[in-house]
């Protein structure tokens, strides 16, 4: 990957990969971002997997979500103090700790990091509530095709159009379509599955078919075949589901899910370009002088606020729980080590693949790294193999879904080709 290191006196001569200067590791040529963009993906794209496992175990949010915030702080705790310490400190690039210590003069961009944070960390606690009504493939398409269709936009022009827009916007414009068909997959869906509940009894759809916590830490799937009487895709399935789960969502209305999803995807779309604003001061709001933000530092200041809105709303959710789960405590919170692990690992994954996100699109542009967003092919995939999405659903959902998909992956190769370099 391109990265500029510590000594002035050697340069590789192979163009791109390895640049060695006074200053700290940063990405720099295009190979480099859209490796970090590609990892990324991966990690963005795993992380919701683990926390609906846990949901569908029968694990609170609320409990999940505190868990993986600790964990989610401490990746950029990592990242920071070796990325942003290996080199020596420049006025231009000061490391880390330097810069910590300039908080009276770069301020203006930290509260654009938090801002990036608040928001993010809004997005995501709203899509651990939708994942239970609309599903994680859908969820993770709606959301990032949001996401690319207003914060693509919006970082195009505040990277000075470095990026390719005769190329850009068409994959935006995939985007839109992919949202388009992952509503008609959701809904084509919802319809199957109300087809086969149909067939139940009233009784046999509410009637409790465990009454035994499991063990998630020894588990490889949602329900593994020993714990399961039903298969995926059947009635039978739905209703253990549905007993076993934390979020209820018989009898609800598919519109909450949805109203939660898109206000996710609006949340999501404005924290990449808070996070531009922070480390490149496109509004100029630095005194004359003084360095703007490395990647490091922003994504510091943006995951200490994420950390800290999440802490506050999910204490509160403990005591005051919202789509009738049930209330918690701190006490409650501190002894439920089960699938404690999973939330942190989680956590691990999401803030690795943020910080790599953002490394990426400080060299080829934020618009392209955007790319990310394609996490619902990776989380379509978790779906499908953990748990039973999609499994006996009539051919019309799955010539959407296929739709779905490939339109997606079209729209991650074309802005991928956008990508540009900043200078």
């Amino acid at each position: 990957m391109g990265f500029s290191g510590i000594s002035s006196s050697i340069i590789l001569p192979t163009e791109g990969i390895i640049g060695i200067a006074l200053k700290m590791y940063v990405v720099e040529s295009k190979g480099g971002a859209i490796a970090c963009m590609l990892l990324a993906l991966f990690f963005l794209g795993t992380w919701p997997a683990v926390m609906t496992l846990l949901e569908r175990r029968g694990r609170l949010p609320q409990h999940t979500y505190l868990d993986y915030s600790i964990t989610n702080l401490l990746a950029a705790v990592i990242i920071a103090f070796t990325f942003g310490e290996i080199g020596k400190s420049t006025h231009e690039a000061p490391n880390f700790l330097t810069q910590l210590s300039q908080l009276s003069d770069n301020w203006p961009s930290v509260m654009f990091a938090m801002a990036g944070g608040v928001v993010l960390s809004l997005g995501n606690l709203s899509t651990q509530y939708a994942w239970a009504f609309v599903g994680l493939s859908v969820t993770e398409v709606i959301t990032a095709s949001i996401t690319v269709v207003i914060g693509t936009t919006l970082n195009y022009f505040l990277d000075d159009k470095i990026n390719n827009a005769k190329i850009l916007f068409p994959g935006v414009g995939c985007f839109l379509i992919a949202v388009c068909l992952a509503s008609a997959v959701h809904s084509s869906n919802a319809a199957d599955n109300r087809a086969k509940l149909n067939c139940l009894s009233n009784d046999d759809k509410f009637q409790s078919v465990f009454c035994r916590a499991t063990d998630i830490s020894t588990s490889r799937e949602a329900f593994p075949e020993k714990e399961r009487r039903a298969k995926f895709g059947t009635a039978g399935f739905l209703v253990e589901l549905e007993n076993r789960r934390a979020i209820k969502v018989f009898g609800k209305s598919t519109i909450i899910g949805l109203a939660i999803t898109f206000f996710a995807g609006i949340c999501f779309s404005l924290f990449s370009p808070a996070f531009n604003l922070a480390s490149n001061d496109q509004w100029h709001t630095l005194k004359i002088g003084v360095p703007k933000l490395v990647v490091y530092t922003a994504f510091f200041w943006f995951s200490v606020s994420c950390f800290v809105l999440a802490i506050i709303l999910n204490v509160t959710f403990l005591y005051h729980p919202v789509l009738d789960l049930p209330r918690s405590s701190l006490k409650a919170y501190i002894n439920d080590w089960n699938g404690r692990g999973w939330a942190f690992f989680a956590g691990l994954l999401c803030g690795f693949g943020n910080g790599l996100q953002f490394m990426g699109g400080q060299a080829a542009g934020y618009a392209a790294a955007d790319a990310v967003q394609a996490l619902p092919l990776v989380s379509t995939f978790w779906g499908i193999l953990l748990f039973g999405e999609y499994r006996k659903s009539s051919r019309r959902t799955y010539v959407f879904l296929a739709s779905m998909l490939l339109m997606f992956v079209a729209a991650v190769a074309v802005l991928m080709a956008s990508a540009g370099h900043r200078k």
